[in-house]
């Protein structure tokens, strides 16, 4: 009885120890990586089953238990999303609904500009935000004249609560580094709040000879004071890849798709690279006036600076791998500035409720560039009979040579020449009129958008070309809740981007001609369900894109004249089932499937209509897990595929890449260190090491990556 007695204590303190350690456990599990509501441009922060549009968010909780390191790292959970390169350089471009995001057109807090523009580290962000289909009215034209199928918009990391987040990490082949998220509040009433992040990795890829480097550091500033909230958001971001394994051309329609190289196979030159710096900042005001009236307004800025030389394969024959190289080094600068005013305001008026959202908002852009090519030796392009500006090589033997002398050099390499200057402004007035309580929400408005676009002569600074043009993009959306867990909805809504320019050449009988900004057509319905943890949509969409192209046009002095019109169309098609959340405790589901039917419907005489778009699949299906099992509560186990069907490489639908698929696997587990967290991280992507070439999109091959080990430890305060 004496040792029980003094055994007690202890036995009880050893109890209440084990206890708070899982309810430390239970927290770290818990936490949303995906959630459906989010910001839906100009009408604010809305919830998933009050919107007649679909939109998904990916938490920081998902880039830190996933190990992402790139925006398309975290899209890989994306079903209606394919992240694939820019062409010619290391840049990610996002494919959404087939149609391209360029990284130029990402959204930083609702403004168009700021994000760094080819690779962006997640790390810095709280959301990455998904809006799937057109929306123009909702975000504005994006500068980039891209984003017809869809929108991606970043939040930046706001301080909730004092934090101490330390992160070191490793990814195959040899690339180390770490990350810190720091973050308080204080003052009375926690009135100002700071959150600063660190970010820094360094090593071998997967990818034989590639090496990458970054370093990124980001600080948020935030004041909560009564009616009146401010926040402040710095960043940095410096990007550089050497020896980036390239993309692949292929000649003609002619030449067969070549066999995939080995995963880890590297034909790039060892003097190919990419650097890429930025630095942006962002602040936003908002005021209550009055109950139910909020006044905001933002604005931010970019500069950024990129170097590289690139060198994309041209295939001349698939069977062998046979084919020629060349150089291209591009220095370039932008300085961008972005603004947005408006008010929201919410009221009654005979039954009906109405949020009503009006103001404007203005974008302006300057890119300064300059390029060379590169001259080889009669000895390296004499066997395949390359041009001066080429080089024989072959995709399975790469012939490596020495880095060229410049050839063909347009404008000064330490202080490019400015070659274009964009300023988008715009208006926009909606109205959501509310019936039945709400249970019917109708969405109706319109944004007025002017594009004023410059283009200048790299050597002699002069403007070669001037663009005004406006345009109106109107929204209708209605979205009907007949329970509080489901709704289905409508909407019509269209992008605008500008238009083309005709190419300046001596073939073009209109050479310089500027063509109407694009306005494409989207309509969709769909319903949402959210019900026992777990949120589901499922949509029908169709959106048409004008396209241009050549028309031949012969004359008496030149049978070669082409005149360049704006009279294709490409029709997208589909049907995107998405499911997220927890169904079942210890249970969670990411990912879902999209299918379409992206068809060219009005070609060259006609020659391929009904063809297939270059590099849409008909499907793609991303499908993650992960499992909390119930012997071993402190781990989680993850499972993920990734699915796409089958690309054509060409207008005429000769060149066909093979469907894919990719596994994943991966295990958390969460330790407790005097009351804190420490998280434990190993995952492993393309699992079986496959090879395959991941897209086709723009023409260009880009092959998918191999298998890549990442590990993680987390240390949380």
């Amino acid at each position: 009885m004496a040792f029980a007695t003094l055994a007690t204590p202890a036995v009880a303190q050893a109890s209440q120890d084990k206890a708070s350690d899982e309810i430390v456990v239970t927290a770290q599990q818990r936490q949303k990586q995906v959630v459906s509501d989010g910001s839906v441009g100009v009408l604010g922060d809305k919830s998933a089953l009050e919107t007649p549009f679909n939109v998904t968010s990916y938490t920081a909780q998902l880039v830190l238990d996933q190990q992402a390191e790139t925006l398309g790292d975290v899209l890989e959970n994306e079903p209606s999303v394919r992240t694939t390169q820019g062409f010619g350089n290391q840049a990610e471009l996002f494919v959404i609904r087939g149609f391209a995001l360029n990284g130029d057109d990402v959204a930083m807090d609702g403004l168009f500009g700021i994000t760094p523009r080819q690779l962006v580290s997640p790390e810095l962000y709280e959301r990455v935000q998904v809006l799937n289909g057109a929306n123009a009215f909702l975000f504005g034209a994006a500068p980039g004249g891209s984003g017809v199928g869809g929108s991606i918009n970043l939040i930046p990391k706001r301080a909730t609560k004092t934090l101490l987040r330390a992160t070191a990490s490793y990814s195959q082949e040899s690339v180390f580094g770490g990350n810190v998220d720091l973050g308080t509040r204080f003052g009375d009433e926690d009135t100002f709040g700071i959150r600063v992040n660190g970010v820094y990795r360094s090593g071998d890829s997967p990818i034989d000879r590639e090496r990458r480097r970054v370093g990124v550091a980001g600080a948020g500033f935030d004041v909560r004071r009564g009616p009146v909230r401010f926040t402040l958001d710095f960043g940095y971001e410096d990007q550089r890849v050497h020896v980036p394994r390239p993309q692949v051309r292929l000649a003609n329609s002619g030449v067969a798709v070549p066999r995939v190289p080995g995963s880890t196979a590297n034909y790039a030159q060892n003097w190919a690279f990419t650097k890429l710096r930025d630095v942006y900042a962002l602040a936003r005001v908002e005021a209550d006036l009055a109950p139910g009236l909020l006044a905001y307004a933002s604005g931010g800025f970019r500069d950024g600076r990129e170097e590289g030389d690139y060198a994309t394969i041209t295939l001349t024959n698939g069977a062998t791998g046979a084919g020629t190289q060349s150089r291209l080094y591009v220095p370039r600068e932008d300085n961008n500035e972005a603004g947005q005013a408006g008010v929201r305001g919410s009221f009654e008026a005979f039954g009906v409720s109405h949020e009503v959202n009006a103001g404007g908002s203005a974008n302006w852009q300057e890119n300064r560039n300059a390029f060379a090519s590169g001259s080889f030796p009669a000895a390296s392009r004499t066997p395949c009979g390359a041009a001066a500006t080429a080089f024989c090589t072959n995709l399975y033997n790469p012939v490596l040579v020495p880095r060229p002398a410049d050839s063909g050099a347009q404008g000064n390499f330490r202080d490019p020449p400015r070659v274009s200057r964009t300023v988008f402004k715009s208006l926009f007035l909606s109205d959501t009129l509310g019936f039945a309580q709400d249970r019917v929400l109708l969405t109706v408005g319109a944004r007025r958008q002017w594009l004023d676009i410059d283009s200048y002569a790299r050597l002699t600074g002069l403007r070669t070309a001037r663009y005004e043009k406006a345009a109106t993009t109107p929204v209708i959306g209605i979205a009907v809740r007949p329970t509080e867990t489901f709704t289905v909805y409508a909407n019509r809504i269209e992008a605008l981007v500008q238009g083309p320019t005709a190419p300046n050449n001596a073939n073009t009988l209109n050479a310089g001609e500027i063509f109407a900004p694009f306005r494409s057509k989207q309509y969709e319905v769909g319903g949402k369900l959210a019900v026992r943890g777990l949120t589901a949509t499922l949509a029908f969409f169709q959106t048409r894109q004008p396209n241009s192209f050549n028309q031949p046009t012969p004359t008496a002095t030149n049978p070669a004249a082409l005149t360049f019109v704006v009279e294709g169309q490409q029709r997208n098609r589909g049907i995107e089932l998405s499911l997220n959340g927890e169904p079942a405790e210890g249970v969670r589901i990411i990912g879902g499937l999209a299918i379409n039917d992206a068809k060219q419907v009005r070609t060259l005489n006609g020659t391929n209509d009904g063809n297939k778009a270059i590099g849409v699949p008909d499907y793609q299906a991303n499908v993650g897990v992960e499992v909390v099992p119930p012997f071993l509560k402190a781990a989680t186990l993850t499972a993920r595929m990734v699915k796409t069907g089958e690309q054509f490489v060409d207008v005429g639908n000769l060149q066909r890449l093979r469907g894919w698929t990719r596994f994943d696997l991966g295990a958390r587990y969460v330790v407790v260190a005097n009351g804190h967290p420490v998280t434990l991280r190993l995952s492993a992507e393309n699992i079986d090491n496959r090879r395959f070439w991941y897209s086709a999109f723009g023409g260009y091959l880009v092959q998918g990556g191999p298998r890549t080990i990442k590990a993680s430890a987390t240390f949380e305060y």
